[in-house]
């Protein structure tokens, strides 16, 4: 009997259609397409945000050099250059850097160990501060390393001025890319938005004020980049500290962000490596300008039209911290 049951029930299994087209595909299929249509809306719910964000913050540097472009040809070319180095040396390093935050702390948050995302964020801030000490050694002596590497006596002097007065934004600078890493793993992202568009209009104001009105000139737009940057890090603390959405996430200084040290580092090398080389593909163009025979234009004209290829840049970029 089991023998003629084995027999019956192979004869069916041969019989049967390899493809079933019945209702219950119909109904699966209905399903994927709505949990495709509810993935791809939360996506673009922080996507869209993340974009803004990472618009306005680019939007800082590149409207210093918009005000300084009102002052001469070679005051553009440069604040150009410098902005240039300062991504180059300090910029893109920090920004990698800080980027192990979101693999570290989207551990933490998916594993529910709340308290650590807050270690860790100072964890971060430590080694970033550390980091930002001989970079800012080197960005004060920009114009005689730009003369060693060959550019224009006269835009290297121009860059060097402009690079002393954005020193204090590069310790702002990885202290505000830790802040943003810690709140986009919660999702927390209409703050992050909301605090840099005051800070891009708060920016505005101190450009003009600085660039036409005190009389500094290149030198008031690098200070307003400096002034703008730590505005924007003091308006997302006070939200990381007092606000009640980051209440588990941030307990206050520990030092147990003093351990472990070594293996954040390991994650965030690599991290800046990657960022770094995607990075220097444009910043060096702007350097490699001052070796053209017309330095002062080819520098001017290279820097606005990067300045526009990077804008457009910020919304993949923006978009891929919503996938992360």
């Amino acid at each position: 009997m089991e023998k003629m049951y084995w027999r019956e029930e192979q004869k069916q299994s041969l019989n049967s259609p390899l493809i079933q087209v019945c209702g219950e595909t119909e109904v699966e299929n209905g399903v994927r397409r709505k949990e495709i249509v509810e993935e791809v809306k939360k996506q673009l719910w922080l996507a869209g945000p993340l974009i803004s964000v990472s618009l306005l913050q680019f939007c800082l540097q590149m409207i210093s050099v918009m005000f300084v472009g009102h002052l001469g040809e070679l005051t553009l070319s440069g604040a150009s250059m410098a902005t240039s180095f300062a991504s180059v040396t300090g910029f893109s390093l920090l920004m990698g850097m800080a980027s192990a935050l979101d693999t570290l702390s989207g551990q933490s948050y998916g594993a529910k160990q709340y308290h650590m995302m807050g270690i860790l964020m100072q964890r971060a801030i430590l080694v970033l501060v550390v980091v930002s000490i001989p970079l800012a050694v080197i960005w004060a002596n920009t114009e005689p390393i730009l003369v060693t590497l060959g550019q224009d006596p006269a835009i290297a002097a121009e860059a060097g001025k402009y690079a002393k007065f954005m020193i204090p934004s590069i310790f702002a600078y990885g202290l505000l890319q830790c802040l943003v890493r810690f709140l986009q793993t919660q999702n927390i992202v209409f703050p992050m938005m909301v605090s840099s568009g005051m800070t891009t209009l708060i920016h505005i104001l101190v450009c003009w004020v600085l660039v036409f009105k005190s009389g500094l000139g290149s030198r008031g737009a690098a200070m307003a980049n400096s002034i703008s940057y730590w505005i924007n890090v003091l308006l997302l603390a006070l939200y990381v500290m007092y606000s009640p959405s980051c209440a588990k996430t941030w307990t206050g200084f520990s030092k147990e962000a003093l351990r472990n040290v070594a293996t954040f580092v390991r994650l965030a090398i690599p991290s800046a490596v990657m960022v770094c080389l995607e990075m220097w593909s444009f910043e060096m163009m702007v350097l490699l300008s001052g070796l053209l025979p017309n330095p002062t234009l080819e520098t001017s004209v290279l820097s606005v039209s990067l300045n526009t290829a990077s804008t457009v840049w910020m919304i993949p970029f923006g978009l891929s911290g919503a996938v992360r």
